[in-house]
This record gives C-alpha cells, sequence and structure tokens, in this order.
C-alpha cells in the first residue's frame, strides 16, 4: 500500500494543496490567541472601573499612623524631647500618616532634613501593624563659637545647631572657639559660613578624644592678616596669618593649620596630636614648670618654648 511522504502539503477542501499563508493566518487566529485577546481588551476597558469600585483602604484605622508615635533611633541628649513634634510642625505633617500613601516615604523624608538636628535620613521602615520606623543620622557638636552675642554651638563641618538646647553646663564640655569676628550667616541648619570657623571646627573634631586629658580650654582663630604677614592677638603675643593656636591655663601652644593635608615643612596632624601627648606627659602640664609659655611644636626638629605673660582679655575672648 503507497503511504505519502511526511512532508506533503495539506489537501484543501477542494483536494488542492493548502498555501502557507492560509497555515500562518490560521495559526494567528487559533482560539488560544483569540481568547488571549479578548482578555487583554477586557482588561484595559473595565479594570479602572473595577479599580474606582473598589474600598479605599488608605483612612482604614490600621493602616495609619499618629505622626507623634513616628518611632527614630536614639537621639543624643542635647536634642529636645519634642524633636519628633518640631519634625511634624516644620515639615508640616498631618496628625496621621497614611501608609498606603505613594507619596509617604518622600514627605518623611523631606521633613526630618528640614529639622537642624538631622544630617540625614538613613531609612525609612513602615511595620506591620501600623507603624514608621525612621533612622537618622544626627549631628553632632564639636566646638562652642565665642561671639559678642554669646556662645554658637557648631559640628566639624561648621554647621549651626540650636543653640537654646544647650544649658550652661552643657557649654562647658566644649572647646571654645575664640577670636572669631564673623557671625552665622543663616538659621541653625544651615553652615556658618567662615572658612576660619570651619578650621576650627575641624580641629576641635581632631582633638575631642584628648582635649579634657590635655587640659586643653579653647582655639584661638587666626585674625585678618596684616602688612608684615603676621595676626596680632594682643601686645606681644603673634601668630602667622592663617595660623591657629590652643589655650591651656595661659599658655598658648602654636598648632599651626587645620587641614588635612600639612602645608609645606609643617608636621602633620598625627605627629602633632604626638607632641602634645608628650610634651604634657613630661612636664605634666602646658603650664610646667614655671609658665605660662608660648609653645611651639611645629618645628620638624623640637618644641620651642619661651615664657609668656598672662593672656590679655583681647584674646581670651
Amino acid at each position: 500500500m503507497y503511504l505519502p511522504p511526511a512532508t506533503t502539503e495539506l489537501q484543501s477542501a477542494t483536494g488542492a494543496p493548502e498555501p502557507g499563508g492560509m497555515r500562518f493566518l490560521r495559526a494567528w487566529y487559533g482560539p488560544r490567541l483569540l481568547s488571549f485577546a479578548v482578555a487583554v481588551v477586557t482588561t484595559l476597558y473595565f479594570g479602572p472601573r473595577l479599580i474606582q469600585r473598589l474600598p479605599d483602604l488608605t483612612d482604614r484605622a490600621e493602616y495609619l499612623v499618629p505622626t507623634e508615635q513616628i518611632q527614630i533611633n536614639q537621639p543624643p541628649r542635647w536634642i529636645p524631647s519634642d524633636f519628633v513634634t518640631q519634625v511634624a510642625r516644620a515639615g508640616q505633617l498631618p496628625p496621621d500618616l497614611k501608609l498606603l500613601s505613594p507619596t509617604l516615604m518622600e514627605d518623611v523624608r523631606a521633613a526630618f532634613l528640614l529639622h537642624p538636628w538631622v544630617d540625614d535620613v538613613v531609612s525609612i521602615t513602615a511595620r506591620s501593624p501600623a507603624g514608621l520606623a525612621v533612622r537618622l543620622k544626627y549631628r553632632h557638636p564639636v566646638a562652642m563659637v565665642e561671639t559678642a552675642q554669646g556662645l554658637y554651638p557648631v559640628d566639624s563641618a561648621s554647621v549651626l545647631l540650636p543653640p537654646d538646647d544647650f544649658s550652661v553646663t552643657d557649654a562647658r564640655e566644649f572647646p571654645i572657639v575664640g577670636g572669631v569676628r564673623s557671625t552665622p550667616q543663616g538659621p541653625a541648619g544651615t553652615a556658618w559660613g567662615d572658612p576660619i570657623v570651619l578650621g576650627a571646627a575641624r580641629l576641635a573634631e581632631a582633638l575631642a578624644t584628648r582635649w579634657k586629658p590635655l587640659g586643653l580650654e579653647r582655639i584661638e582663630c587666626p585674625r585678618v592678616a596684616s602688612r608684615t604677614g603676621t595676626t596680632s592677638m594682643s601686645g606681644d603675643i603673634e601668630l602667622p596669618a592663617g595660623i591657629y593656636g590652643l589655650v591651656s591655663r595661659g599658655s598658648l601652644i602654636v598648632w599651626g593649620r587645620t587641614t588635612t593635608e600639612p602645608a609645606a615643612g609643617e608636621l602633620s596632624l598625627e605627629q602633632k596630636l604626638g607632641r602634645l601627648e608628650k610634651y604634657h606627659k613630661d612636664f605634666g602640664g602646658f603650664d610646667k614648670p614655671h609658665g605660662p609659655y608660648r609653645i611651639d611644636i611645629r618645628h620638624w626638629q623640637e618644641i620651642s618654648r619661651r615664657p609668656l605673660g598672662p593672656l590679655p582679655q583681647a584674646g581670651r575672648r
């Protein structure tokens, strides 16, 4: 019996071979594809109408968080107890936050970044049952800048912090930065705007762990350079322009520049810190044995020292 080869084309109703194009159309318009197309059209047409009929869950109690109940990581003790309330007020957050709101994270982040104590918002996490946890990077004070108007706290980037959040006792825990001629250029949460204050803030940060053990009291900022290239604190006390000084028990320690990269011919930060610690250990203080002194720690070979009279008030502001 004769069998047609496997490659023989299908016969049409008339007995003639079915063209390839017809086979393509038959496959394209098959039942499965037509059913899929109908489903897509139905979804596109009726979907929005069905969504509009779904219940709105954004106002349900289980999806609402009272703004004042936002959880934050432990803040430093200088930050006021009503910190979250201040954030909500300044950021104009509603009394209740909707966890299902598409702008929730953005709104909460923006509100916290407005507060002067917040350096950055690390993360925001929505929890069930209804809760919201915010992890913050707080600003930390490193010094108090002395001006005619009083003491102003700053962080290591010279950002002004809220002065009213510090008591007199708190202020005494930080280095005093004296000799500053400028005043803050903006409100709390903005940079001081003076590179001299920025240098002093960086120096205070570098000395933070050694400040009290070494008995340091003040950072004296360089004044405006004179024609002779020096800046005078008073009378016979002179500091080269751009050079900072440290004060301890009436003695003036010539520190040098505060940049992270030492100037040509100047010791590095770690070398200067080592010299401070060695001098303090050898003599028991910077006013020992018969001070006060003018102590220069910048020289490569040795520390220079000469007697110094009491620092006048002009230099101790």
